[in-house]
């Protein structure tokens, strides 16, 4: 055993937090030699396991944003070098461990399938049924001990070779070698936060009464300020902004019934408020996520791209890259707009026709399109702009695409035969198929091609169909286009306000209709999941330590992030039909629309919401920011990192400008080890940073840890408990071995 114990500090005792005390409990477990360990866990809320976010006590209308077949708390077999695992038994992963609590306890809210969507809340009961288990573990081990603090750390305190740990209840500091920060989300001062800081002043003069934040949803949400008589506005339709509309009111005891036609209808309580303005930018909620097709074979059905591909980036980055210097590192970095968004539009395209048209129609389109890829990839800026160079890279997919929805469309009128010869590619019949399929359902195609012999019987069958997702049954009208995938409600030409809630809860309908049909099955829906969340990998490899230039890094955030999120990180159909329902009923309006703004209205002392297209304007006695903050070090309502920077311990990181501005995206600078760079400009490997901290110089490093998935959350804890943990004895670990090979 080590001669003096290793001190751990873990700030934090969220998921993050579960997922390091298992790799822990497992390492330590195996050892052969002892280890003497010191860990001290802290977390503010006391949720050890869950944190507060995932609180099992938190209220039951709030979904997890992910399926149940897609939620892990250990490593598994998929994890490169994860070194040993911990038994089946001991690991389950969420659906496993609802399998096990049904079957204790009947309670038919664990019995799920993969593809049901979770409440957060159970999320959480698990999380903290794990954590348990693996400090139970942890404590058995012999020299190891475990200690749980409820308690906020406000400050890290240079001792010697150790840091202490300033708690915010004053307490005696603990002294640690080693920390690691896994603080998670959290939120910036209102005063200090340009987004917020006039509406904080005024709310602090009037009336109105400003919620800079939205969790957690039970201490924020405070019925004095949004219940009956009032008017609440919701800044935010993410998410979080759904969150916030179910809370106000299913969290206040409105039910939801489905009626007769299967349409869901809500039930007031009388607690809600009078109305919930809902408002956004984009005026658009995300996207119901679909259906996952995908999870009955992950591995095969998850998309790997033609031509969004790492190495496409590295050819642009020789052919077009700029120049820089990036943490003393040469780079060549990309435009975003420029360089990158062209190949996520091709794949889009290619990925929509290729559902709709079906596999050798798809193999057909890359061959087509191969030529001007290459051009594309040979110099990217001979393009005016971002709109001419995905033209460019799209046509040859839509030229094949027209010509054969001109062929399909003469087969379905009876103008033309099935099985007809001719040289022309992609096979007709194989189109005719998958799109019948697309529009009308596998049952529903077979039956209608069951009759094609007849080109006349077969013309009416097909004209007599109706497709249950609402798609066009005309192959000529689906037309890929980013800007109606983008922006699938028009952002103008109203006469009134309720005409935009008309056209709103039509999309709504069909959105969720797609949705339905699931993200393999429904051209726009498989479209948005391949490119935008199976080819996340390659869009992280081109922005990751300064990948984008300055402003390019700076539109990615601002304009395709948001994108990225409505596209493919939207919330369940169950939870979509209740907003719909919700808006049907006439409690949360959405009149603003787009470009929907907040103003101060001094007259009155109210919040003011313009829309400026519908012309709706509605006054508010609440306003809930329910935006996502982004991490920003200075302005973090949490008093650690602030002081973190007043010491010099961390500093901020910039994207350095090539001929214009800096962009400094308010997370730290860090090492791809991720520890801190320090003011002076030398790297602090006592301290670990995982989470929102690292957004900025990275991109998406949050995340639930998934099962048969190399997750990097694994891979990065693992880098991190690598650095202190002693190397077993070669007699130890000789013996060890033996024993593997023998059991």
């Amino acid at each position: 055993m080590n001669a003096a114990p290793i001190h751990l500090a873990i700030v934090g005792g969220g998921p993050t937090c579960t997922y390091v005390l298992e790799r822990l409990a497992a390492l330590v477990r195996d050892r052969r030699d002892p280890v003497a360990l010191r860990i001290t866990v802290y977390d503010l809320s006391g949720e050890f396991g869950p944190g507060q976010v995932h609180s099992p006590d938190q209220t039951r209308t709030s979904y997890l944003n992910r399926i149940v077949g897609q939620v892990a708390f250990a490593a598994d077999e998929s994890v490169i070098d994860a070194g040993p695992l911990l038994s089946a038994a001991e690991r389950p992963t969420l659906l496993e461990w609802c399998r096990r609590k049904f079957e204790e306890t009947g309670d038919p809210l664990y019995d799920v399938v993969a593809e049901d969507w979770p409440k957060r809340f159970v999320h959480g009961e698990a999380l903290r049924d794990q954590f348990a288990g693996y400090v139970e573990i942890l404590r058995a081990a012999e020299g190891v001990e475990v200690t749980l603090r409820q308690a906020e750390v406000v400050d890290l305190e240079e001792r010697g070779e150790r840091f202490a740990v300033i708690t915010a209840d004053g307490a005696e500091p603990y002294e640690a070698d080693y920390v690691l920060m896994l603080t998670g989300h959290s939120s910036n001062r209102p005063e200090l936060d340009p987004r917020q800081a006039h509406l904080a002043r005024f709310a602090a003069e009037h009336p109105a009464h400003l919620i800079p934040s939205a969790y957690p949803l039970e201490r924020s949400l405070d019925p004095a300020h949004t219940g009956p008589g009032k008017t609440v506005a919701c800044l935010g339709m993410g998410l979080t902004g759904i969150d916030v509309l179910l809370y106000l009111t299913e969290g206040r005891g409105g039910t939801f019934e489905r009626g007769a036609d299967g349409e869901l209808v809500y039930r007031r309580c009388g607690a809600e408020p009078d109305s919930i303005v809902a408002f956004s930018r984009s005026g658009l909620f995300t996207f119901a996520r679909p259906y996952n097709e995908k999870e009955r074979d992950i591995a095969t059905l998850e998309y790997k791209g033609p031509f969004l591909t790492t190495a496409a980036l590295a050819e642009l980055r020789r052919t077009v890259g700029v120049p820089n210097v990036i943490g003393g590192v040469p780079k060549r970095q990309l435009d975003f707009e420029r360089h990158v968004f062209p190949l996520i539009v091709l794949e889009m395209a290619l990925i929509q026709y290729g559902v709709l048209f079906g596999p050798e129609f798809r193999e057909a389109a890359i061959r087509a399109a191969q030529p001007a890829y290459e051009k594309f990839l040979a110099d990217a800026d001979a393009f005016a702009d971002h709109h001419e160079a995905g033209d460019f890279l799209v046509a040859p997919v839509e030229d094949l695409a027209r010509s054969t929805a001109d062929r399909v469309d003469s087969v379905l009128a009876g103008r033309g035969a099935l099985g007809a010869p001719g040289d022309a590619l992609p096979p007709l019949d194989g189109a005719v198929r998958a799109f019948l399929t697309v529009v009308y359902g596998a049952e529903r195609a077979g039956a209608l091609l069951a009759e094609a012999g007849d080109p006349v019987a077969f013309a009416a069958a097909v004209a007599a169909s109706e497709s249950p997702w609402r798609h066009d049954t005309r192959a000529a009208d689906h037309r890929f286009s980013w800007e109606r995938t983008i922006n699938p409600v028009p952002r103008s030409g109203y006469a009134s306000p309720e005409e935009y809630v008309e056209t709103f809860l039509d999309f709504l309908d069909r959105d969720i209709r797609w949705a339905a049909q699931g993200n393999l099955s429904n051209p726009a829906k498989a479209a948005a999941d391949a490119a935008w969340r199976d080819l996340r990998g390659v869009v992280i490899d081109a922005v990751d330590f300064g990948g984008l230039l300055a402003s390019s890094h700076r539109t990615f955030l601002s304009v395709y992030t948001p994108h990225h999120n409505r596209l493919c990180q939207g919330a369940s159909v169950e939870a979509m039909e209740k907003v719909t329902a919700l808006i049907k009923s006439g409690i949360v309006d959405i009149s603003v629309g787009p470009g929907a703004g907040v103003e101060c209205d001094e007259e009155r002392g109210l919040f003011r919401i313009n829309g400026p297209v519908t012309g709706a304007v509605r006054h508010a006695d609440a306003l809930v920011d329910a935006r996502v903050h982004g991490f920003d070090a200075e302005r973090d309502v949490m008093p650690v990192y602030p002081n973190l920077l007043r010491r010099g311990i961390v500093r901020k990181w910039a994207n350095p400008g090539v001929g214009e501005p800096d962009f400094v995206p308010g997370g730290l600078d860090l090492t791809p080890e991720f520890h801190p760079v320090r003011a002076d400009g030398s790297v602090d490997s006592r301290i670990t940073f995982l989470g929102p901290p690292s957004e900025g110089v990275m991109y998406h490093q949050i995340g639930a840890l998934r099962p048969n998935k190399d997750h990097h959350v694994i891979r990065d804890i693992l880098c991190w408990i690598h650095a202190f943990m002693p190397q077993e004895s070669p007699a130890g670990a000789a013996t060890q071995e033996l024993e593997r090979n023998h059991s």
